[in-house]
């Protein structure tokens, strides 16, 4: 497990499942706004990878997310988009509602970049969120990320089309910032 300072990203257990889908996927609104498609539900048993892990992806690498204090799951993190070429990946992170507002999204994406820069030895991670999702702006910021720019009317959302924000981090300036806690 990965272990953050409030959280662990661990792997995917059966039991997440249903939880996952009821408090996530379920949910129009959240779904909507967190997918590059459309929502649609999910049935029971689906193999959707969203929720079922596929060991032999190598593009992504899912965790859940669960509490270091009591083990409680929390939510669901990845890497995607991993070009092992380029070392790049894109960061993503879905907390369930119970569980935002209590600083579980600073402290995951955190994890993520000592797996993808540490672990995995990647140049360059990649977040991005809806301009008005300041929770994951705030949480990519304090770990580092810089606004790279925004992608005006790029996500169709509900019915309205909205920007999303582009956020980068460097190796060099995750060990950095790194050294300088220390």
């Amino acid at each position: 497990m990965l272990k953050g300072g409030k959280v662990g990203l661990r792997a995917r257990h059966d039991e997440d499942i249903p939880i996952l889908r009821a408090e996530l996927y379920d949910d129009v609104v959240n779904s909507a706004r967190s997918e590059g498609g459309p929502w649609r539900p999910l049935p029971p048993g689906t193999k959707d990878p969203r929720l079922v892990v596929d060991e032999t992806r190598e593009g992504s690498v899912s965790f859940s997310v669960v509490e270091l204090a009591g083990g409680t799951l929390v939510g669901t993190a990845n890497l995607w988009g991993i070009d092992p070429h380029n070392r790049s990946a894109h960061v993503g992170v879905g907390l369930l509602p119970s569980a935002r507002g209590q600083g579980y999204g600073t402290d995951v994406v955190g994890a993520l970049c000592h797996y993808g820069f540490v672990v995995r030895s990647l140049q360059r991670l990649q977040i991005e969120t809806l301009a008005d999702n300041v929770a994951m702006l705030r949480a990519a910021e304090r770990n580092g990320f810089v606004r790279e720019g925004v992608l005006r009317s790029s996500a169709w959302v509900m019915g309205a089309f909205l920007d999303e924000v582009v956020l980068g981090l460097l190796e060099r300036d995750y060990r950095q910032s790194a050294a300088a806690a220390v």
